[in-house]
């Protein structure tokens, strides 16, 4: 595991997250009324302190009333403005010493502002759910909230019984008293803050075909009067699976679930172990299934393998949108090259001013940052050939599980992996900004592609 993190705060959020320090694990426990939005919650955050002393450091929270910190065991002083608590230990932490920070905070959860609109927990007609790319995750629980500092988790949300409540990670109990019901879930695997996922609403779970003994256990949480639609929108999602593990590697975590709301969203959420889809991506006609793709490559591109900060975007967005062209290649639909060409027709015809491997923060969400990945991605897959690229797009999803990695930490690894570099195809279509051509090596179409079927059980 390679984790590469910026000696500073992450030029694009400077607010967020505080590199003196890191976190190799939070357990929260949470208590949720839905009718009022009222949260209340205690963090235990075990963190380790970095190559300095540290007097004080910081985590982001929103605004919350704060019961009490402690700093191992200790009463903390503590500061709480404009989204940073500020914590003063009653003794210096030692430079490489392990340390221990509780936070109790209670109020009513609201979206963090950004310039995407509100981040992070949303309140929904009738439950709620988090989506906190890139900056979102301080509006529900303390966290040092920037993507290469990675930890495990332990979740304990307690709603009233009429709810379900889904994370990312393995559900370990789910316990009824009275009116409550409180539900522990385990994430194990290395996490970065904005990809804790959640979802609190009324749903039906089903089971997405049989993964069989080793296999990858995938749940749906859907409204019941969407099931219809949703099994027939997410049947194959069992074969894009068994797909993406042979191109990309071992599915990098111990189960993988799938939430439709009740409402509309904008785009899917992404989360570790996790996507969330709006009603309006379920219409029974498989018309969204690029982005079941999309989301699922995610979890290789983006979750386990994560950025150190957010000029990488493109590593996550850029193998998330090839993945859909592959999987339409594989499932009988239009080749990545058709697609590439597609999409190096719509780049032509649009400003030609973004610069993938920094594109700053007003354009890290840009639609061209998507379309060009995918293309950048494209091209390297015609300068190596399919038996080298996919053997280095697997070693790159091994070898750097769990950590958080730089494009020029891709670059090198491409490198190892041809007889030529490739520095100057990384020049024209990573670092510089106008359009490179079409590749015209075109892949050939695989001779057996995944079937058509697949099964939805409740």
């Amino acid at each position: 595991m390679a984790v590469q993190q910026a000696a500073g705060p992450d030029p694009y959020f400077p607010d967020h997250g505080d590199a003196r320090y890191r976190v190799h694990r939070y357990e929260l426990a949470l208590d949720y009324r839905p009718a009022p939005n009222r949260l209340a919650g205690s963090a235990r955050i075990n963190a380790i302190a970095g190559r300095s002393p540290l007097p004080e450091f910081m985590l982001n929270l929103s605004d919350f009333k704060i019961g009490r910190v402690r700093v191992d065991g200790r009463p903390a002083h503590y500061t709480h403005r404009g989204g940073k608590l500020r914590v003063r230990p009653a003794k210096p932490v030692r430079s490489g010493a392990a340390f221990t920070v509780e936070v109790h905070w209670s109020g009513n959860p609201q979206p963090v502002g950004s310039p995407w609109g509100g981040l992070g927990w949303e309140e929904l007609e009738d439950g709620a759910l988090v989506a906190s790319q890139p900056i979102g995750a301080p509006s529900w629980y303390p966290c040092n909230d920037r993507p290469a500092d990675k930890a495990s988790y332990q979740i304990s949300i307690t709603t009233p019984s009429a709810y379900a409540v889904v994370a990312g990670g393995r559900l370990l109990t789910r316990t009824a008293k009275a009116s409550t019901t409180t539900w522990v879930y385990e994430q194990a695997a290395p996490t970065s803050s904005y990809l804790v996922g959640l979802s609190i609403g009324k749903y039906q779970t089903v089971l997405l075909g049989d993964p069989g003994p080793g296999g990858v256990p995938q749940h749906g949480h859907i409204p019941a009067h969407l099931l219809p639609e949703f099994s027939r929108d997410f049947a194959r999602q069992p074969q894009m699976m068994e797909l993406f593990q042979e191109l990309f590697g071992p599915y990098p975590f111990d189960e993988y679930a799938v939430v439709v709301t009740e409402e509309e969203l904008d785009v899917p959420v992404e989360a570790q172990g996790l996507s969330l889809f709006g009603a309006n991506h379920v219409d029974g006609a498989r018309g969204w299934e690029r982005l079941v793709a999309h989301e699922l490559a995610h979890q290789w591109f983006g979750n386990s393998v994560s950025i150190a900060d957010w000029r990488h975007i493109w590593l996550n967005e850029g193998f998330a949108k090839y993945a859909e062209w592959l999987w339409s290649e594989r499932s009988g639909g239009r080749t990545a090259q058709q697609l590439a060409a597609a999409a190096h027709r719509l780049l032509s015809s649009l400003p030609q001013d973004l610069r993938l491997a920094d594109p700053g923060r007003k354009s890290m969400f840009d639609d061209r940052l998507y379309e060009r990945g995918g293309l950048t991605v494209h091209a390297v897959r015609c300068a190596m050939g399919d038996e080298a690229f996919f053997r280095m797009l697997r070693g790159w999803a091994g070898l750097h599980r769990g950590g958080a990695v730089t494009t020029s930490t891709f670059t090198a690894h491409v490198n190892r992996f041809t007889e030529e570099s490739l520095n100057g195809l990384f020049d024209a279509w990573v670092y510089g900004t106008a359009l490179p051509s079409l590749p015209t090596v075109i892949p050939a179409r695989p001779a057996h592609p995944p079937t058509n079927t697949g099964t939805v059980q409740p």
